[in-house]
């Protein structure tokens, strides 16, 4: 397992858990970040800059603090 944040550009796992406040947790879910998900990391902006992330057929950015976040299991 590990965490969204820690992933390289290519690589795509499952979402195990997330692990956040409720406001946080109900943003993640109405972008559609949902336990059992599969997810992939597209790209990664420098200096730790946000994530662009595929769900399904949706692109969706993130910042890496939200990323740390989302727990996986990789694929």
């Amino acid at each position: 397992m590990t965490t969204l944040s820690n992933l390289t550009p290519g690589q795509h796992g499952t979402i195990d858990a997330i692990h956040a406040d409720q406001g946080l947790y109900q943003r993640l879910n109405a972008l559609g970040f949902r336990i059992g998900k599969q997810i992939a990391l597209i790209r990664r902006a420098s200096f730790n800059g946000p994530l662009h992330v595929r769900i399904g057929a949706t692109d969706i950015i993130l910042r890496e603090i939200e990323a740390q976040r989302i727990q996986l299991v990789l694929a």
